[in-house]
């Protein structure tokens, strides 16, 4: 029996922890609310539901209405005591994951209408089991590049000579039609060869492999020779992918109109002048240590240029040390004694968070110093069209921060210096970055090539883009699907 408006089709998402993870899968819902799913419902997992649900209150207020879309967080789970306290991420995020399938199932089954797909990020596909069992679609939206897609489903048919290769010589990871990763920039899963959290990595490979299809935050201008390597059988990923790869880029958080004139950054922003401004911030998750927060508090100082710093506390040995505490990183007490009085003139230093897509697209600020997260990078790129200092911590940020300097040629990256030593970026260093991005010739030709890079995304999504089309292309998919399923019945 069809019953009206039974063919259009309904989708659910599932987003694993974190505000890197959030973000997109929120602004991915809206996409797919106007391309023609007539219900998305986003489940969150979360270890903290206080601390989660802030998170998406403090994103925006225009998806929270029913009409629009409609999120559940579901119960949080407690991982506490059961992985030590340096645990890498991942496995951390796994085993949330794992703890929540049964909680996912329940609200999927408790739900009037079936979603005709479950759409999962790289962290859940261990979920797609639930999709193939209650007859959904099932699909992965990678959150970052096709490159790092193009590795993760390369992982698993990667021989152990290469791997020694590559991790005992520091040879260069090859990877069939794309470009090899450097043994600096190997995502940490494979360092940890014989431990729990490169297998699961080598599963996550595997999952992804076998869905329905992958959605990849990016867009076929950016990233088309990779893109071209994930569809080649021949040369390339094709023959290791059973589903479609849509690349759906750029997904970024969008930007609320009539913004707060109470804004206390955006009111400053408005009194300096045109493209003066370095916006600093590493990410809702990444935290430096003390020595290395002081140096960058000195480093700018030193440059003489505005700047507005998102500070967070600071961490000693852990890059990732907000990932699961966004709510109290707050971290100006770890700045040098005198630093806010003496660049009160130039500088503003804001705590804990800020409105990063409202900031970066001000037409004061002219450069961005990042830690290369994906959704921090496409912002970069989309939003502010500004060019970069790469400064990358964990997760496959060294491989953004390499595509944004040496393929894309936006951004300039931190060198490192001698591990032995207590500060890993020092001032003079950070000095001579902020001088060649905000005053040098270099950064205004770098300026010029993101705008490019910004007319290329605009492109993208717009009625006749690859991206747009890439949407469509999926909710046809989903149609079929639900038009199959509405026919049984």
């Amino acid at each position: 029996m069809v019953i009206a408006g039974a063919n259009s089709p309904t989708a659910a998402l599932l987003c694993s922890p974190g505000m890197g993870h959030l973000i997109p899968i929120i602004e991915l819902g809206k996409h797919l609310r106007s391309h023609h799913f007539s219900d998305v419902t986003i489940f969150v997992v979360s270890t903290d539901f206080s601390t989660t649900h802030s998170q998406i209150i403090q994103q925006s207020s225009n998806f929270l209405q029913p009409c629009l879309l409609n999120i559940v967080i579901l119960p949080p789970v407690n991982i506490s005591g059961q992985l030590g306290p340096d645990s890498p991420i991942g496995a951390r995020i796994s085993l949330a994951m794992e703890k929540s399938l049964p909680l996912l199932r329940s609200a999927i089954l408790s739900m009037e209408r079936r979603p005709t797909a479950l759409i999962v990020d790289m962290f859940s596909t261990n979920a797609l089991a639930i999709a193939r069992d209650l007859g959904m679609l099932n699909f992965v939206f990678v959150t970052s590049t096709a490159w790092l897609l193009a590795v993760t489903v390369y992982t698993p048919a990667i021989d152990e000579e290469a791997l020694d290769r590559h991790l005992k010589h520091r040879e260069p990871l090859r990877i069939p039609g794309c470009k090899p990763v450097r043994f600096e920039d190997t995502l940490e899963p494979l360092l940890l060869r014989g431990q729990p959290v490169f297998e699961q990595f080598v599963q996550m490979g595997v999952d992804i492999s076998r869905a329905d299809g992958i959605l990849v935050n990016t867009w076929e201008d950016l990233e088309p020779v990779t893109l071209q390597a994930l569809r080649d059988s021949e040369n390339g990923l094709g023959g290791m992918i059973q589903g479609t790869i849509y690349p759906v880029g750029p997904i970024v958080r969008t930007i609320e109109p009539g913004r707060s004139r109470n804004n206390e950054v955006l009111n400053w922003l408005d009194r300096q002048p045109p493209e003066s401004v370095l916006y600093v911030s590493f990410g809702s998750g990444g935290t430096l240590s003390p020595a290395q927060m002081a140096e960058v508090a000195w480093g700018l100082e030193l440059s003489e240029q505005r700047f507005v710093w998102v500070v967070r506390s600071a961490k000693e040995n852990a890059t990732n040390g907000a990932f699961f505490n966004v709510e109290n990183a707050g971290g100006d007490d770890f700045l040098p004694e005198g630093f806010t009085c003496r660049t009160e003139k130039v500088g503003l230093v804001v705590p804990k968070w800020a409105q990063q897509a409202e900031i970066l697209a001000h037409r004061s600020v002219g450069g961005f110093m990042t830690h290369c997260g994906w959704n921090s990078t496409v912002e970069g790129i989309v939003t502010g069209g500004v060019p970069m200092i790469a400064w990358p911590l964990y997760a496959e940020q060294m491989m953004n921060a390499t595509m944004l300097t040496e393929e894309l040629g936006v951004a300039l990256r931190v060198k490192k210096m001698e591990k032995e030593s207590s500060v890993v970026i020092d001032r003079l260093e950070i000095q001579k970055l902020i001088g060649r991005l905000m005053v040098e010739e270099e950064g205004r030709c770098m300026r010029a090539r993101v705008e490019e890079l910004k007319h290329s995304a605009e492109m993208a999504v717009s009625e006749a883009g690859s991206s747009f089309k890439s949407l469509n292309k999926l909710a046809n998919c989903c149609e079929v699907h639900q038009k199959t399923k509405v026919s049984i019945v």
